[in-house]
């Protein structure tokens, strides 16, 4: 089978070398918010190119914190997209603050600027972009728009590690950016793990008392804070992975390119190209078809894996009923939720694997009206 996760078949090295820094944090005899978590978020920062970087245990944990260093809580409301993972839309509700949903651009699958302004409110204090499936579009547009509406932009980047527009950075071009380190992101931890970025000293420094119980000394808390640390072992592995970030990367790169180019099938719709391939980081290909349980059936009996990203969006979500969503509603969102299909793009990809996804694909013939 040809697997979406390639956990199995990544390189012998790199196993080796997160056993040496595991022994390392183990010898250390320190195991939270020392070197390796200071060492990590130095490296990150800079991969990012942004000032500042605070680990946190996990990616929702990165959104809620920026919320709260903001200051956004309750009897305020944040415009999100409804096709992310839940954790997006459970940041916001975990801040004291009111979710809105807009709708997506059906061609991309990113939040769709149109639908936001509709959104907006009295209330609305921030927009959370959403870089899914590893693509960053159009921010020029989406920081004028912030700015004019007078809200905070800040940048979901869950899925975009690495990603660039015009050879800036996810993560700085709002308020302050949130990555999970999730093991099957594009840099991944062995367990949970996450971080926020910011040019702001401010956020940076509400982050770290926010992470730590709200402290600013050692049982000194100012603020009411929260159990959100990046432990020293996880700070330590990322660390090792991150050196082989831009190699796979790449690699994620070749294979988008040939399934953009060789995919032909006129009932599989590919999404839209990036202007320029070396900034889409591909955490995720993704495809849309009508009929995508014949497809996913026709892949799987070909030997191809295959994962739906994400198949209820959130206003369908039984946890989340009554959310505020656009007037106009989501349909372009309810329909990529029912037609949106990932194919296998992970590093560990051989060419001829890749070849035997592109065929399968091809030769796929829907069945029925």
């Amino acid at each position: 089978m040809i697997s979406m996760n390639g956990f199995s078949q990544e390189p012998p090295e790199i196993i080796e070398a997160e056993l040496v820094a595991t022994r390392k944090v183990l010898e250390s005899h320190y195991y939270v918010l020392g070197g390796q978590v200071v060492e990590f978020e130095s490296q990150w920062a800079d991969y990012c190119g942004i000032e500042h970087a605070v680990g946190v245990a996990n990616g929702l944990d990165a959104l809620e914190i920026i919320l709260r260093s903001l200051g956004i809580g309750p009897g305020d409301q944040v415009i999100t997209t409804p096709m992310t993972a839940v954790a997006t839309v459970l940041a916001i509700l975990r801040s004291g603050a009111t979710p809105v949903l807009a709708d997506i651009d059906p061609t991309t699958g990113l939040l769709d600027p149109e639908s936001v302004q509709r959104c907006v409110t009295e209330q609305t204090r921030a927009v959370i972009l959403v870089h899914i499936y590893g693509q960053v579009r159009n921010m020029a547009a989406w920081v004028s728009l912030c700015d004019s509406l007078g809200i905070a932009l800040i940048e979901d980047c869950a899925q975009s590690h690495g990603a660039k527009e015009a050879g800036t950075s996810c993560g700085s071009f709002g308020v302050a950016g949130a990555f999970s380190f999730y093991p099957t992101k594009n840099l991944g931890a062995i367990g949970d793990a996450g971080a926020l970025v910011t040019n702001s000293a401010d956020i940076a420094e509400q982050a770290r008392m926010l992470r730590n119980y709200g402290q600013t000394n050692r049982y000194e808390h100012s603020v009411v804070g929260m159990n959100s640390r990046l432990d020293e072992l996880q700070a330590a592995l990322l660390q090792v992975r991150l050196g082989y970030l831009d190699s796979f990367t790449q690699r994620r790169q070749e294979i988008a390119a040939r399934y953009l180019l060789e995919i032909d099938n006129p009932a599989v719709t590919l999404l839209a190209a990036p202007l320029h391939p070396s900034e889409h980081v591909y955490h995720l290909f993704a495809v849309t078809t009508d009929r995508r349980d014949q497809l996913q059936g026709h892949l799987r009996d070909q030997g191809v894996e295959t994962l739906i990203h994400y198949p209820i969006s959130a206003d369908h979500q039984v946890a989340l009923a009554g959310i505020a969503t656009d007037p106009k509603g989501l349909p372009h969102a309810h329909r990529h939720a029912q037609t949106c299909l990932s194919l296998p793009c992970q590093p560990q990809l051989t060419d001829p694997e890749v070849g035997a996804v592109i065929s399968a694909v091809n030769s796929f013939v829907p069945q029925g009206s």
